[in-house]
């Protein structure tokens, strides 16, 4: 079922549905979610909340996107789809995620407090070459080995940063009035291992109604 998830959202790129199911493309810093799976079955678990189908699979702290799997030691992802009705009011606001039975549940965070973040595994810093060792001269002047201290904190190029929000943008659930069937990423707070995770509920209530979600942790 993982890789079908991920399988779906890399199919993103060659679907061309991003902006075909509203006749215009998005913004440029308006979220564009994924091309929804052909019926609610296709996912980990399926709700009614009045004439729409809301349906839903869990991707732990991964964020699949078309470009490569990205990640967040600092949410978890739910990819939602919602089928049925014409249109559609959507906002990450009308979800929330119940982990292990708590009472209260997590908010939906915007994919703009997410991207901070978020990493790329694949990117890597550029090596740097060792500095020379100061010897210790017949004065006592110099620093020896061990002296440097930590090694400074890894900044992560600007380019690479916007290159990192914008594939999460283009992935994200797809805000305002739209079209039917819609599809896209929720991200909530979570800074545990998901092996830690033995129940989880995604919580729908907005304009369609309300609706509780069993998933698969």
């Amino acid at each position: 079922m993982r890789l079908f998830f991920i399988q779906t959202v890399v199919a993103a790129a060659a679907a061309g549905l991003l902006c075909a199911q509203n006749g215009k493309p998005p913004a440029l810093n308006e979220p564009q979610g994924i091309p929804p799976r052909s019926a609610p079955t296709d996912y980990q678990a399926q709700g009614k909340a009045g004439a729409v189908t809301i349906a839903a699979e869990f991707a732990g702290h991964a964020v699949p996107t078309p470009d490569g799997p990205l990640n967040t030691d600092d949410y978890v992802v739910v990819e939602v789809g919602l089928f049925g009705a014409d249109k559609l009011v959507l906002s990450p606001d009308d979800f929330s995620l119940r982990v292990n039975g708590k009472k209260a549940a997590v908010q939906s965070r915007p994919y703009g407090a997410v991207v901070a973040s978020v990493k790329d595994p694949e990117w890597a810093p550029p090596e740097k070459k060792d500095k020379p060792k100061t010897s210790i001269g017949s004065g006592g002047a110099g620093a020896g080995p061990g002296d440097d201290g930590p090694p400074p904190p890894v900044k992560v190029p600007i380019e690479v940063q916007r290159a990192i929000a914008q594939r999460v943008r283009k992935v994200s659930l797809w805000e305002g009035d739209r079209p039917l069937p819609q599809a896209g990423l929720l991200y909530f707070p979570y800074h545990g291992k998901t092996k830690g995770i033995s129940s989880l509920e995604l919580i729908y209530s907005g304009p369609a109604g309300t609706a509780t979600l069993v998933l698969q942790p």
